[in-house]
């Protein structure tokens, strides 16, 4: 993984010498709330419901198990003994007070982590495919691109003052989402260079996101040499800052100005000012991708052997792990099937911890969990872990014989939950529990959604669903993308809350639609069981997923059997 060099290193301790003397300064009321706010924002320091929260960052996920013991550390020490991962592949902490928080960032930087540019209207922390590095249908690192971005982003002049936040999305699987490129405000894809045999390009994408306006991001160059990559995502951000609007913050998102323009309109402005540096400081040489690449180099995989004594293969391995999810150890088994990835190098398995056992909010892990998790990637792995947009942890490089002792150390810290992929592996933002922008709670739902999921065969048998819950129309928890998507919203007081269909922010990027009137928060768990039981009763086989069956068979079959009764209906 990337280390920081003398300047990452000046950067974020001078920087947290800078906030340590802010704070004091707010704490001495010598200034004000309000002339600390932008202050604390640049520094990921929100003020939500009930107290401040920090947001720290992780570039495109990548931790270190130091990094995430030091984590650990400081939800104990500093908070009330748990941290949140977000969709950001960032962490939260929900309960520091503001004289800790120039301690935490020193501590922070101990160990090459920071908090800068995780909030305000600046690019934010570029996110990636989880499965980076080890996955077998990657066609290139995604991870070298990210930290390029990052190092390029980090404190630009430009843009440190957007017209709103700015997020980054890169994937370098073509075919396989898992970084939600198409909702992002630029997506980068990595593909095969059409013009150069062997060589790879980017596909550039703009304009998606979700929030009171959601989008599905547009392709504006198809295929872009990877040296050209930063002077045209300079020229994407010029052209925002400069006619992004300032005047209106539900207007301001790239997103609008994409759709105001149009897309071939915009494109052009881009070429327009790209033409003006694309030769300039900022090409991309083979040497500065070298530069970077190193630090994402392979770790010293062992080699295995076979069963016919030759060296192990990938088919070895698939058939090692079919016979697990169909051996006598249930519990094993489930987990294998639902949580455990095929690798790219024979004998090694990648494995995801979910963060979203029964009646837990999602997303959450404890100090204790945390740290067992960075003993696991020292013992089982390399001493890597990544955070995944979609509030899970992942560990890389577990060698595959030794699955089942990795998930007996999770069982025994609620860790082992087998259902990633499943409509339990649920994506939830904070809700009104903690944030002041919230029309309803989202935990609440989350957790007695898992809690009614108690049969885990019918689980399985439910296959692929992904549910999204936000606590109101900011969209922090995706409602817009997933399978099944759940808005809460206010009406006269009251949480209610709108179930939406169809939505999936993968390779077949689509945004769901409202299926009809709100639930009280009473129904909402039932009306959630209807739609699972309509799709289970109507399918045409066990192998058609939730959301083909969606597409086919439309919003009929769920509303005949969720608003029949008129009173339901009046709402």
């Amino acid at each position: 993984m990337y280390q920081y060099d003398a300047y990452d290193k000046a950067i974020v301790e001078q920087r947290a010498a800078q906030f340590r003397d802010q704070v004091a300064r707010r704490l001495s009321g010598e200034i004000s709330e309000d002339e600390f706010k932008p202050l604390r924002l640049q520094n990921g320091l929100y003020m939500q419901l009930h107290a401040y929260m920090l947001r720290v960052s992780i570039p495109y996920g990548l931790l270190a198990s130091k990094q995430l013991r030091k984590l650990a550390e400081i939800a104990e020490k500093y908070d009330r003994g748990y941290g949140h991962f977000s969709t950001r592949q960032n962490i939260q902490y929900n309960w520091p007070r503001l004289h800790d928080v120039p301690t935490i960032l020193d501590e922070l930087a101990s160990v090459e982590m920071h908090a800068i540019q995780s909030s305000g209207n600046c690019i934010r922390n570029t996110t990636s495919d989880h499965f980076a590095g080890v996955s077998r249908d990657e066609l290139e690192d995604p991870r070298v691109y990210c930290e390029l971005i990052r190092q390029w982003s980090t404190f630009h002049p430009e843009f440190a003052f957007l017209p709103r936040k700015f997020k980054i999305a890169v994937t370098g699987a073509p075919t396989a989402d898992r970084a939600a490129v198409r909702v992002h405000d630029i997506g980068v894809r990595i593909i095969p260079d059409p013009e150069q045999s062997g060589a790879t390009a980017c596909q550039i994408l703009v304009g998606g996101g979700l929030g009171r306006t959601p989008r599905i991001a547009e392709v504006c160059r198809e295929a872009l040499p990877r040296e050209h990559l930063l002077s045209y995502l300079e020229a994407i951000l010029r052209v925002y800052n400069r006619h992004g609007r300032r005047d209106n913050k539900y207007k301001a998102r790239i997103k609008i100005l994409v759709g105001a323009l149009g897309i071939e309109e915009f494109r052009r402005q881009v070429d327009e000012e790209w033409e003006k540096i694309r030769d300039g400081v900022m090409r991309l040489t083979d040497e500065e991708f070298e530069r970077v690449a190193v630090f994402f180099s392979s770790p010293d995989y062992e080699r295995f052997t076979g069963k016919d004594g030759g060296p192990r293969t990938l088919a070895d391995d698939d058939l090692r792990l079919a016979a697990w999810r169909l051996g006598p150890d249930r519990a094993l088994g489930r987990w294998v099937a639902s949580n455990v990835t095929p690798h790219r190098v024979p004998g090694y398995a990648i494995v995801t911890v979910s963060l979203k056992p029964k009646g837990k909010p999602p997303g959450d892990a404890t100090s204790e969990q945390m740290e067992l998790i960075a003993d696991l990637a020292d013992e089982f792995g390399f001493g890597r872990i990544v955070v995944t947009h979609d509030q899970n942890l992942v560990l890389p490089d577990v060698v595959l014989e030794r699955l089942p002792e990795v998930h007996a150390k999770l069982s025994g810290l609620d860790l082992a939950e087998a259902n990633v992929g499943k409509v339990t592996d649920i994506i939830a933002c904070p809700g009104l529990d903690y944030c002041n922008l919230a029309n309803a709670r989202s935990i609440p739902v989350a957790t007695r959604i898992t809690e009614h999921m108690e049969d885990l065969d019918y689980l399985h048998d439910l296959g692929e669903i992904s549910l999204n819950i936000s606590g109101c129309i900011n969209a922090c928890g995706h409602h817009h993308v997933g399978n099944i998507g759940i808005l809460g919203i206010d009406k006269q007081g009251e949480e209610f809350y709108q179930l939406m269909l169809g939505g999936s922010s993968s390779d077949d990027a689509s945004l769901g639609k409202i299926l009809g009137p709100a639930f009280p928060s009473s129904e909402i768990i039932d009306a959630v069981d209807t739609v699972l039981r309509t799709y289970i009763d109507e399918r045409e086989s066990a192998d058609e997923r939730f959301l083909d069956y969606v597409r086919r068979a439309g919003f009929g079959p769920f509303k005949a059997r969720l608003y029949s009764n008129t009173d339901k209906a009046a709402r």
